[in-house]
């Protein structure tokens, strides 16, 4: 049986090992550059000390502090290739462009990993960059969206996006073909499966373990759901 029902293997598989792959070049170069940058000293006696640990426990600390955002960065682009390789959805790439189509849904996106991890102007230029692409004639009847994978409070949302302008002190104006959406919604969107953003998480821990050298029991998996059941409404 396929791992999921709606996405391949081999896809899936792919994305899953980009992600791997990521995480480890990210550790070791943290592992070889710790001490390339400046650290600050004061700042490690003082979380060491009050945090009973010791200094060897820091520096794993502090290397896995240095790789969260390479990790953040892999973890949006993942969604971003699990999305594009659904069946009637294709991947735009990275090349700074917006990142899933659909053309039978005629539907675009924007894939972003959490609520706070695009600041400021930038979802402005998002939704300039949305705008723009449908006022093109092939894609004057599209819906653009702007995808929260993980979205503030648990919540579901699908509605027009209209983020703030820092520089007019204005918010963008209210259009419903630029939208905003989190991501278990979206998921739902692209699958037509209301479970299917808890179905790819679930079923991770084992694309995980059959194809790279990691373990994970299926205690520690239920412990991990319970992240996800905090990030997500589940109902």
């Amino acid at each position: 049986m396929p791992y999921l029902k709606y996405i391949s293997d081999k896809n899936l598989c792919s994305a899953v090992a980009r992600v791997v792959e990521i995480i480890e070049i990210a550790e070791h170069d943290a592992e070889t550059k710790l001490y390339s940058n400046v650290l600050d000293p004061f700042s490690a006696l003082f979380h060491g000390v009050t945090h009973s640990i010791s200094y060897k426990a820091w520096v794993r600390q502090e290397k896995t502090r240095q790789i969260q955002k390479t990790m953040q960065n892999a973890i949006g682009d993942f969604h971003q290739e699990i999305l594009g390789n659904i069946v009637g959805w294709k991947n735009l790439g990275f090349s700074g462009g917006l990142d899933v189509i659909n053309k039978k849904k005629k539907i675009i996106a924007e894939i972003k990993n959490k609520y706070n991890t695009t600041k400021g102007n930038h979802k402005v230029e998002i939704y300039d960059a949305i705008k723009e692409k449908i006022k093109l004639p092939e894609y004057n009847d599209y819906v653009g969206y702007y995808v929260e994978v993980i979205p503030r409070g648990k919540k579901k949302y699908d509605k027009p996006f209209t983020p703030s302008d820092s520089k007019t002190g204005k918010c963008r104006p209210t259009r419903n073909r630029i939208r905003m959406i989190d991501g278990v919604s979206f998921y739902k969107l692209a699958t037509g499966r209301k479970n299917a953003l808890q179905e790819l998480f679930e079923v991770l821990p084992q694309v995980i373990v059959d194809k790279h050298k990691y373990k994970l029991n299926s205690q520690e998996a239920k412990e991990y759901f319970k992240l996800f059941e905090l990030a997500f409404s589940t109902k």
